[in-house]
């Protein structure tokens, strides 16, 4: 196996490389951590295929590549791949994979038959590249830990959404209630409101088909006269969102506030998340928003970064330390 090296516990310095897919907040992790990215060239060729060398050896080093897969999905999976590869290939102690957003992670199990679980697929790929490690953020599922045979580091962004609105929000809300957008995130809605000290409420609604589109059906829960808060691990189209933006209005809700971690926003999710009628939107720099995106939404939305967080995890995972005490755990 190739994984011998396991036994060598003794790493030299950290080594940080940030991929094409964020390079803002590699640099914030970078800053935060005082350490620079180091070096290296990713070029495309015309034939598509991409190309990955480094400016430095990595001999004996512990390493992380920071890069998140959003859009562009396969370009940006494709080039974490080959860097990591080229990582192990120049001898790198243990590499680590810092991906902030992981792509593939709704096709998780097999909810009908002929279907393919695409989110094992990403895992078994980064471990055949090399990685010996991963650290990634509000996973769609949870069993995509599950997926992995190395150790990860799996963290969750949501208490940066709680601390933001208690800190900056909650004072001029009335009688707010956290609203899961689906059922399949009653769970985690559960725990925000529980954190926030608040009551919770759940939309019901039933797939029809393959697209990405949903029917909404149902409001479990009382939201008339209130503020409500919707919560969501992504919003990708903005459809499921603006669905529960309706069916909290029609129910009787006030202000409508969205927190959510990984602002996808394809096509005209963002141009939808304008028409809506929201007072604010709080996501995270997990995966960048393009310059027209922002434009759609300038004044509504506030971005938390979770640099410091993945910073210090990184820092902490190289030191050998725990990453639980950061949370209390």
């Amino acid at each position: 196996m190739h994984h011998f090296h396991h036994d060598l516990k003794v790493y030299g310095g950290i080594k940080l490389f940030a991929g094409t897919g964020s390079p803002e907040l590699a640099q914030k992790i970078s800053d935060y951590l005082g350490q620079r990215l180091s070096t290296r060239e990713v070029i495309e060729f015309p034939n598509e295929n991409i190309f990955v060398k480094l400016g430095e050896s990595v001999r004996g080093q512990d390493v992380y590549v920071i890069q998140t897969t959003s859009s562009p999905v396969h370009r940006n999976l494709m080039e974490l791949l080959i860097t990591i590869q080229t990582l192990r290939l120049d001898s790198a102690a243990r590499i680590t994979a810092v991906v902030p957003y992981l792509c593939y992670g709704r096709s998780d199990k097999k909810d009908q038959p002929r279907v393919p679980i695409t989110a094992r697929l990403v895992a078994d790929m980064l471990e055949v590249a090399g990685a010996d490690r991963y650290m990634t953020l509000d996973p769609h599922a949870g069993q995509i830990q599950g997926f992995f045979s190395v150790p990860g580091d799996v963290l969750t962004a949501s208490h940066m959404l709680i601390e933001y609105i208690n800190e900056h929000l909650r004072a001029g809300m009335a009688d707010p209630v956290v609203v899961a957008t689906d059922l399949g995130f009653a769970k985690k809605a559960r725990n925000y409101a529980a954190d926030m000290d608040l009551p919770v409420a759940f939309i019901e609604k039933r797939r029809q088909g393959n697209d990405a589109k949903a029917e909404a059906l149902t409001l479990i829960g009382d939201v008339a006269n209130r503020d409500a808060i919707i919560v969501d691990d992504e919003v990708d189209t903005g459809g499921s969102i603006s669905q529960a933006v309706d069916v909290v209005k029609k129910n009787g809700a006030r202000d409508v506030y969205l927190a959510f971690v990984h602002p996808i926003l394809s096509n005209s999710g963002a141009k939808r998340l304008a028409g809506l009628p929201i007072k604010h939107i709080i996501t995270t720099d997990s995966c960048p928003i393009p310059e027209e995106k922002m434009q759609c939404l300038k004044d509504r939305i506030t971005i938390l970064t979770v640099a410091s967080m993945l910073g210090e995890v990184i820092k902490r995972a190289h030191e050998g330390r725990s990453v639980g005490e950061m949370f209390n755990e």
